[in-house]
């Protein structure tokens, strides 16, 4: 009989979910004695899975929870198949990266800021912040108190399956699309491309995996050929983008960005990304959702089904990433 080991804290009435005929094995987050396993859905935290992984024993398929698997491949036993968990994080992230450019659009954060002052009137405050964001000329005789979503060209770089949610989420406002991969293929540019691109759109929304070539992907110079007041949005890892770079391209009032990611992680209290202008903190949340859990399950489940049917499993993880 196949066991599978799950985390002990998964509800009971979502085991259900499993083929008949498997063993299910819940798996502390600090096991007191070993544990076989053939199939392991593993922990999604970093420290559970280090503290178990001594006590698991005879794994052949690691399922991850998460999409990212950086953190976890150091951990996969020798020999074991790593899967991912591609698709598990489309919904929540997708509409947390539409969320960040809209609020960031129109003021949100300094908003809600001026909602604790009770201060009615800087309200006007926004026009100086964006007038030197985007220096004119400017059409508008009026005060620009938020910005516009519509006409925007986006670049979205990493066009895998969460950068296919996004881009169907954007196209209802009315804006272009720029797609980037790693590799080229129709309507997709290769990341080669990136810093010709760069000073033609508007946003960019990073969503690739952490990996030697993605790390320090975005630095003082891809910094410096994003347009004057362009967005950046990390939803992808903090490392992928240089934090210094960023700062001071901040400070400097270059670019306005928003991050559910950051480089350290967690930010430490005190750390000057906390207060620099123009920009917008999540503490990496993005992936987060009430409907996780029973996602992460169905995924296994079918994953499980197919290793009992010795089928070929889904989002195996290979070669660099």
């Amino acid at each position: 009989m196949l066991k599978v080991g799950v985390p002990e804290w998964i509800d009971e009435h979502l085991l259900a979910k499993f083929p008949e005929g498997v063993a299910i094995e819940r798996i502390p987050a600090k096991p007191e004695q070993a544990i076989e396993v053939e199939f392991w859905l593993a922990h999604s935290s970093p420290v559970a899975m280090r503290d178990s992984l001594p006590y698991v024993h005879g794994v052949k398929v690691v399922q991850a929870m998460m999409a990212g698997v950086d953190w976890l491949r150091p951990m996969v036993p020798e020999g074991a198949v790593l899967c991912d968990g591609m698709g598990l994080h489309n919904i929540p992230t997708a509409e947390w990266t539409i969320a960040a450019i809209l609020a960031s659009l129109k003021f949100f954060p300094f908003y809600r800021d001026l909602q604790h002052t009770g201060q009615w009137q800087r309200a006007s405050e926004v026009d100086g912040i964006y007038r030197s964001l985007i220096p004119g000329p400017h059409p508008a005789k009026f005060r620009v108190l938020q910005d516009e979503l519509y006409g925007k060209r986006v670049l979205i770089v990493g066009y895998g399956s969460i950068g296919r949610s996004i881009e169907e989420r954007l196209l209802p406002f009315g804006v272009e699309i720029v797609r980037m991969a790693r590799s080229a293929r129709e309507g997709v540019e290769p990341i080669s491309r990136l810093h010709p691109i760069l000073p033609e759109v508007d946003i960019v929304v990073l969503i690739v995996p952490l990996t030697e070539e993605t790390t320090g992907l975005i630095g003082e110079a891809e910094l410096s050929l994003m347009p004057q007041g362009a967005l950046l949005v990390n939803a992808a890892r903090g490392p992928v983008v240089k934090t210094d770079a960023l700062l001071t391209a901040l400070q400097s009032g270059r670019i306005r960005a928003a991050v559910d990611v950051t480089d350290p992680e967690p930010l430490p209290e005190g750390h000057p990304l906390w207060s620099a202008p123009n920009l917008l903190i999540t503490p990496h949340v993005a992936g987060s959702s009430p409907h996780f859990t029973g996602r992460a399950i169905d995924l296994a489940a079918a994953q499980v089904r197919r290793y009992l049917k010795g089928e070929p499993l889904e989002n195996v993880v290979s070669g660099s990433y």
